[in-house]
């Protein structure tokens, strides 16, 4: 079969050490029990009502899921107050009507929860808002801290030769977010209190951006998006839905860095996102 990517593309491939459609990986086994699950066909029913296409998607009340409020997840670290609820719908109301720049002056000075006080910098994002295509990660690391910048670290390089091996550009065709918006103290996991918070950001850069894609980046991105306790490995491979915007669930750059293993399998999720981004009605990206 016709490989749907130039040589050059290929090639990027091959330095990430992903598997290269039509030519078998170096290193790789070719035993049956090295092969990769293939991702599910068919795409799975919207969770909600889809809006109308010349609409953003509603954004849903930002519930936490069990498995991110559960104090186990940080036994160490102070309970945080919860708003009452009068409080936090009208914050969430003030929010949802921002424009841009007014939504990015707010995180900036934001300290509704504690790690307000224990970052250098919040960061809003980066790329294009006006990519077609949005990723969604979990929450600045040290370097992004220290910067201001989203995915600008290790993680984040490894972010970029993804994308430029799909013929993506970060600021032509792709944003980026994450769920939190500063980082966690030693980069620990986000807790339940800091991700209800934040979560009224994310909904509003989304529906600012409108993109035709939404890629998921690690367990937290995809909990907290789709406001689910499954975990990532059941979602991988299928296809899931925030309002109307289709969303497909991958690893985290971070994660690869530590298990490069498993670059093989993100190499399969972003072959099923340019599929269903080009189902969605979205022209893929010109081969350069």
């Amino acid at each position: 079969m016709t490989s749907p990517f130039t040589e050059e593309q290929q090639r990027f491939l091959r330095l990430l050490e992903l598997p290269v459609p039509g030519r078998p990986a170096a290193g790789v086994c070719a035993s049956p029990q090295a092969a990769l699950p293939k991702a599910a066909a068919a795409a799975q029913p919207p969770r909600e009502d889809a809006a109308p296409t010349a609409s953003p998607p509603t954004p849903r009340k930002p519930a936490i899921p069990a498995a991110l409020a559960s104090p186990a997840a940080s036994p160490t670290m102070p309970d945080v107050p919860l708003r009452d609820m009068a409080a936090q719908e009208r914050r969430e109301t003030v929010i949802a009507g921002l424009a841009w720049a007014d939504l990015a002056a707010m995180v900036s000075v934001c300290q509704d929860c504690p790690l307000g006080a224990t970052r250098q910098h919040a960061v809003f994002g980066a790329g294009n808002p006006q990519g077609r295509w949005l990723f969604v990660g979990e929450a600045p690391g040290a370097e992004e801290d220290r910067r201001g910048e989203a995915f600008v670290g290790r993680a984040g390089q490894l972010l970029d030769a993804m994308l430029k091996a799909m013929g993506l550009e970060r600021g032509r065709d792709v944003y980026i977010a994450n769920v939190l918006k500063c980082r966690p103290p030693n980069n620990r996991d986000p807790l339940g209190p800091e991700v209800r918070e934040c979560l009224p950001y994310l909904h509003r850069q989304i529906a600012l951006v409108r993109p035709q894609l939404i890629v998921a980046l690690g367990r937290f991105a995809t909990q907290g998006l789709l406001q689910v306790d499954t975990p990532l490995n059941k979602l991988r491979g299928t296809v899931q839905h925030y309002g109307d915007i289709p969303v497909v669930i991958t690893y985290h750059p971070a994660y690869l860095l530590r298990n490069p293993i498993d670059k093989r399998r993100v190499w399969e999720d972003l072959k099923k996102a340019r599929q269903v981004f080009q189902e969605a009605g979205g022209a893929l990206p010109e081969a350069r």
